[in-house]
């Protein structure tokens, strides 16, 4: 182990030290059911703490990447697989892991703070409240989009890679648009009733993929003949299923193994009781073909009608000359509101109560 932490840094150490052992076990160096090192051992090697360490590997028993035997230490449980793995029984969704979205409850954005914002918003802008925003969305959205989900979701991309709509519905729409009706897309199944309806009013040719406990099936994902996977790797509604960290590299294998495109639905990870973000199929390839697409309507209110996507580098062009010429469906107000909510902190503070809210639940 030659793991050196950097003690200078911002991010944590534990984060440090779960991201050595990540980028490690993905990589082979730890294959599949090899012992990881003791805490204690990892402790003298690193200089850290031992609470510190247990974070680290608490980390990744979360995420799906080992797992604790009691007695016998912390064994590797990321298997990728590279293709037409055997079907197994055991994959098949238990339908007592069928959950509806939790409620929030007391839960919801802080009118107050909302109120605030929205009164601010006008005083600022005053008249110009009425100007049409960019097709694409207004700037200052766009920006602090960005701004976000680089230090908060490991997503890093401009803000020309962003575009603002209506809400998921309408984001699939422009997808589909963007690729072409001649594409077949793959989705999750079950899978939140929008997405099928609207790629049915579309008269797209889809394809449903059946869920396993943690993530589809993978031998119908590698026996489909689609050009587009359309999947939720965070608590997929109404199942309830998240995709394992295998499960995510399998998903992103089988894009490059095919030269295909994964649609990412990340609808809701930002209330992930882990102890950091989840992380994002955009920002784990290295292949510029993941599209990301989120919304404002848990995190702030279903009301406002928000989203975004994030498009891979190589489709903004293509993108700016098939549906450039698109306006716009979410109102400039709105738009700079959900602008001043992130610039001044009130987005992630949220966000932050929500998870610490729901750990505390949870225990």
């Amino acid at each position: 182990m030659n793991y050196i932490i950097d003690v200078n840094s911002s991010i944590p150490a534990y984060i440090q030290l779960y991201q050595f052992f990540r980028d490690d076990i993905v990589q082979g160096v730890y294959p599949y059911k090899t012992k990881l090192p003791s805490k204690r051992v990892t402790c003298s090697e690193t200089n850290l703490s031992i609470i510190t360490v247990e974070h680290a590997y608490d980390l990744l028993i979360q995420e799906g990447y080992i797992e604790s035997k009691e007695r016998s230490g912390y064994f590797v449980i990321f298997k990728p697989n590279i293709g037409f793995a055997s079907y197994s029984s055991t994959e098949h969704l238990h339908k007592s892991n069928l959950a509806t979205t939790n409620g929030l409850g007391d839960l919801s954005f802080p009118f107050s703070t909302l109120a605030k914002s929205m009164r601010k918003v006008l005083n600022d802008l005053d008249e110009n409240i009425l100007e049409r925003s960019d097709n694409w969305g207004c700037y200052e959205l766009r920006k602090n989009i960005s701004l976000y989900l680089a230090r908060s979701r490991g997503i890093h991309a401009t803000p020309e890679q962003i575009v603002i709509g209506a809400g998921s519905e309408y984001l699939y729409g422009l997808i589909t648009t963007l690729f072409g009706r001649d594409k077949k897309i793959a989705i999750e199944t079950p899978s939140y009733k929008q997405i099928e309806h609207v790629y049915s009013s579309l008269e797209i040719d889809f394809e449903k993929l059946t869920l396993g406990n943690d993530g589809i099936i993978s031998s119908l994902l590698w026996n489909c003949d689609a050009d587009i996977l359309h999947v939720s790797p965070y608590r997929s509604f109404p199942s309830g299923v998240s995709a394992s960290a295998s499960k995510k590299h399998e998903y992103l294998t089988w894009a490059e193994t095919n030269n295909h495109y994964i649609i990412e639905d990340d609808f809701e990870s930002e209330f992930s009781v882990s102890k950091k973000p989840e992380d994002t199929l955009f920002s784990m390839t290295k292949f510029n073909n993941v599209i990301y697409l989120n919304t404002f309507s848990k995190t702030i209110s279903p009301a406002l009608r928000a989203g975004y996507m994030v498009l891979p580098e190589q489709l903004v062009p293509i993108f700016q000359e098939r549906l450039g010429f698109h306006s716009c469906t979410v109102p400039t107000y709105i738009q700079y509101l959900v602008a001043e909510l992130i610039a001044n902190g009130a987005f992630e503070r949220h966000i932050n109560r929500v998870r610490r809210q729901k750990r505390l639940t949870n225990k």
